[in-house]
């Protein structure tokens, strides 16, 4: 939409230009080592698991 004729301020410019960039990186680095939300769930099943395994085989100081 910049004409010529309106002035824009180049601070603003560059660091929108800069925030894409970074947005585009971070995008890249979640694929890139990401888990799927499957792997989330299934490890968090697992760690529940464990954690109920160590509770049953804990002793009662009474």
């Amino acid at each position: 939409m910049t004409d010529g004729s309106t002035p824009i301020n180049l601070n603003k410019a560059r660091k929108a230009r800069d925030r894409a960039a970074d947005k585009a990186r971070a995008d890249a680095n979640a694929v890139k080592h990401g888990r799927s939300k499957a792997e989330r769930v299934v490890e968090a099943a697992r760690a529940e698991q464990a954690s109920r395994r160590l509770d049953q085989l804990k002793f009662d100081d009474e």
